[in-house]
């Protein structure tokens, strides 16, 4: 298939698992491509970015593991044809909606427009591809979906923490102490301390029903293996 039309199939959940499946090299690369575009966009106006974040390096070693983890998770669900190759390639290619934080509103609007926007773009990137990630296990698992819920959350409760270890480094501890005036982008990272709390109060029910439902894929598959 068209890979530019691939990558927009892939964005408006309309990819089918067929599709999925035949995921290749050109679409892995075009994703490496895109999150070290996105990962220099990222921090390009950032003064205080490390290295590895000023070259795009740093998002790009972020999806390997990421994308480890989230097959990890799922591996215990026993589902068929279930590999890291699949899920690095649809991570690497969910970079591309965060390219709008390239965009310096600090330097074009006003410090409220800027924050507001900042807030804006991290509350609609971040739910297009938590929206993402469950519709690629559901199409991917073909599970009902209370496994997909459980094996949705792991994953982007450890997500968020890392995002906030990221984007927190330099500034929590200044916001949270009043040491020094707010930026533009302090409001997202406000924002992202608030979901870290919500996911360490969510974390236990959360890992408790992804046992549960580990359990109950394990039956499953026993009773498979001897009917």
């Amino acid at each position: 298939m068209y890979l530019p039309k691939t990558i927009l199939r892939l964005l408006s959940f309309r990819i089918t698992r067929e599709e999925l499946l035949q995921l290749d090299n050109k679409h892995l690369l075009a994703g490496l491509i895109g999150t070290w575009i996105v990962g220099m966009g990222r921090y390009w106006d950032d003064p205080g970015a490390k290295i590895l974040q000023h070259a795009g390096l740093g998002s790009v070693i972020y999806i390997f593991c990421l994308s480890f983890f989230i097959w990890l998770v799922i591996k215990p669900y026993w589902v068929k044809h279930w590999n890291y190759f699949s899920v690095l390639t649809f991570v690497s290619l969910t970079s591309f909606p965060a390219i709008v934080y390239a965009i310096p509103v600090e330097q074009i609007w006003t410090k409220q427009i800027a924050i507001q926007l900042n807030v804006t773009f991290l509350l609609v990137v971040a739910s297009w591809r938590l929206g993402l990630l469950y519709f690629f296990l559901k199409r991917f698992t073909k599970l009902p979906h209370g496994y997909i819920l459980v094996g949705t959350l792991v994953p982007i409760c450890v997500i968020i923490v890392t995002l906030t270890a990221l984007n927190l480094e330099r500034a929590v501890f200044d916001i949270m102490g009043g040491l020094r005036e707010k930026t533009g982008k302090d409001k997202a990272y406000e924002v992202l301390i608030m979901l870290t709390f919500i996911s360490s109060i969510i974390s236990i029910p959360v890992l408790l029903g992804y046992a549960g439902a580990i359990v109950l894929r394990w039956k499953h598959r026993k009773q498979m293996e001897n009917s």
